[in-house]
């Protein structure tokens, strides 16, 4: 299964290849933690609003695999103006994942993704169309 891994730092882009799901995260990971030297963001006023260090994306790692169009598995992770960094799965609709107690965010992701194995799970090959629990069309 290969994973695309696409950071985002300001206006550079750079697209990695990986040939697994584990690999894929691990290169995210390796990638964010090496960014640790971008600075830090000062807080920005924007109109009337001021936007606190923790409240801007620094930079930002996204994970999605195995096909281009209709990526089964769709995850990343946004490296704060502070430095820390949230983990979160979905493209559009970006849901957080919480590291639970003693766990990285990074952990955490693994964990989540682990759970939804993209290979196994149902409705995941081509021509089946998804559909929440006890709805369907």
């Amino acid at each position: 299964m290969r994973c695309t891994v696409i950071i985002r730092v300001g206006p550079k882009v750079t697209r990695l290849r990986a040939d697994s799901l584990g690999e894929a995260i691990d290169l995210l990971e390796q990638q964010l933690t090496s960014l640790g030297a971008v600075p830090r963001l000062r807080p920005a006023k924007a109109l009337t609003r001021e936007y606190d260090p923790e409240a801007q994306v620094a930079a930002r790692g996204e994970l999605s695999g195995p096909s281009r169009l209709r990526p089964t598995v769709s995850a990343g992770a946004d490296v704060r103006g502070d430095g820390s960094v949230q983990v979160y799965s979905g493209r559009v609709k970006r849901e957080p994942i919480e590291p639970g107690r003693g766990e990285t965010p990074f952990d955490a992701l693994r964990r989540a993704l682990g759970e939804r194995d993209p290979e196994t799970s149902v409705g995941s090959r081509r021509g089946e169309r998804r559909f929440p629990p006890g709805r369907r069309l």
